[in-house]
């Protein structure tokens, strides 16, 4: 039997599981799924927004590969500095595949981010999409303005869900505490800013027709903004997708406002260059005009602009963080790998592997993890008839609880959904989720005399 580990059970990591246990070439393939939380699913569960139910829906796709017999969901399982070493996981698995993704925000590095109301994106999407880390009340928004830097698909997720009523969500698994601050909310106008033209923005078109029909926002674009892109003039020499970007932006230029209660102003060719303080706190943002250099690129013109803001988050990318114990590229953020496999002083690391944004970067949608973990699978498979010869722990649970683990299985997690379909039906809404740790265990019985993890599946 070849035992393996994947560490993440985000698409990547399922994706991985699936390859390693529908391949022929080599039988007998047990596969446990590690992560640190104890809900499986990664940034589908916590990173897609709550009124995009059709990608949430990948949920089930997800979950038919979780229910397989061959593979084992060990959630609140946490490896790294606090956790298990990678050489500790060699010891109980004949492989292991990270899968863990690139978890930090990139910064500004500007003066004033450090204020308060000053956000990261990740964090006000871990906050309206329950993730436990995040503080129930991180946001009350109670800011009359704010702007969102950065114009790719979480930019525009971020503004829509400022941009959008409440009762509109109620249907939703959005947490209570989130439902609340955005029935409250203050926000009436939101910018979406970024340093270059709709030409090199990151968005999907289908992404960003969303904004326009919120039915309680107008979505206001400055056509002097569109005059500075040249693909603007001639769209015909620019991509598909960029061609139907500006069509969308086009519209709006010329769309009179409709005197909605909130305005999502969509900017471009502006740079940010300091956050403003006002009473201690965020006040406003300084960007600078920019221009395309004729390369391809921009440059600044020395021309400056304040927009007011209470609230400032900025979604301009994501960053891999080091596993302490595994090798690290700082520069690329990514684990050093070739075709998968570790490398560690440039030699093949036997038995480690990776997949998803920590191989490759934070790049491609959710589809593109799938031949990404393929690709390591294989080469996974390549090396089996080694790594298959090296003992390792007979039962890798078992060795889990004797240091002190208290993981979280398949059982448990589906407690954990009975329990958010109960909240849900308690408040008089769908399912709802449970938003912190304490709750999250409670449902799933750790600890307690129905502890899952104490009985094989």
């Amino acid at each position: 039997m070849l035992r393996v580990a994947v560490v993440g059970s985000g698409p990547s990591g399922v994706y991985a599981a699936q390859a390693l246990v529908q391949q022929t070439a080599v039988p007998d393939v047990r596969v446990h799924i590690l992560d640190r939380l104890p809900c499986p699913y990664g940034l589908v569960r916590y990173g897609v927004a709550p009124d995009h139910e059709k990608i949430k829906s990948l949920q089930n796709n997800l979950r038919s590969v979780l229910e397989d017999e061959r593979i084992d969901f060990l959630g609140n399982v946490e490896v790294g500095a606090h956790g298990l070493g990678p050489m500790k996981l060699l010891e109980l698995y004949h492989a292991v595949v990270y899968c863990v993704g690139a978890a930090r925000d990139r910064k500004l590095g500007i003066p004033g981010e450090e204020l308060p109301g000053s956000h990261s994106a990740t964090d006000f999407v871990s906050w309206y999409s329950a993730h436990p880390d995040a503080a129930p009340d991180a946001f009350t928004l109670g800011a009359r303005s704010a702007v969102v830097i950065g114009v790719g698909n979480v930019a525009v997720d971020v503004a829509r869900i400022l941009a959008r009523g409440a009762d509109e969500l109620r249907a939703t698994d959005v947490p209570q505490a989130a439902l609340g601050s955005l029935a409250a909310s203050q926000v009436r106008d939101v910018y979406m800013v970024g340093r270059r033209g709709p030409a090199g923005a990151k968005f999907t078109t289908k992404e960003l027709r969303e904004l326009g029909a919120l039915p309680a926002a107008d979505v206001l674009v400055d056509p002097a903004d569109l005059a500075l892109e040249p693909a603007y003039a001639d769209p015909a020499a620019v991509p598909a997708i960029v061609r139907r970007n500006l069509t969308v932006v086009r519209e709006w230029a010329a769309r009179p406002p409709q005197g909605r209660p909130r305005r999502i102003h969509v900017r471009f060719f502006l740079r940010p260059v300091a956050l403003l303080e006002r009473d201690g706190r965020v006040g406003g943002v300084r960007f600078e005009r920019t221009v395309p250099d004729g390369t391809g690129g921009i440059r600044g013109t020395g021309a400056y602009e304040d927009v007011e803001a209470q609230l400032v988050l900025r979604a301009v990318g994501y960053k891999g963080v080091p596993t302490e114990g595994l090798p690290f590229d700082a520069e690329r953020g990514v684990v050093p790998n070739a075709a998968g496999r570790v490398l560690r002083d440039g030699a093949f690391s036997p038995g480690e592997y990776v997949a998803g944004w920590i191989k490759r970067g934070p790049t491609g949608v959710i589809g593109s993890n799938r031949p990404c973990a393929k690709e390591t699978v294989n080469s996974l498979l390549d090396d089996a008839s080694a790594l298959a010869r090296r003992p390792v722990a007979a039962d890798p649970v078992a060795e889990l609880w004797a240091s002190g683990h208290r993981p979280v299985r398949w059982t448990g997690w589906l407690a954990i959904e009975e329990a958010e379909t109960a909240l849900g039906r308690s408040l008089g809404r769908s399912r709802v989720k449970i938003s912190d740790w304490a709750g999250l265990l409670s449902a799933a019985h750790v600890g307690g005399p129905d502890d899952p993890g104490d009985r094989e599946q």
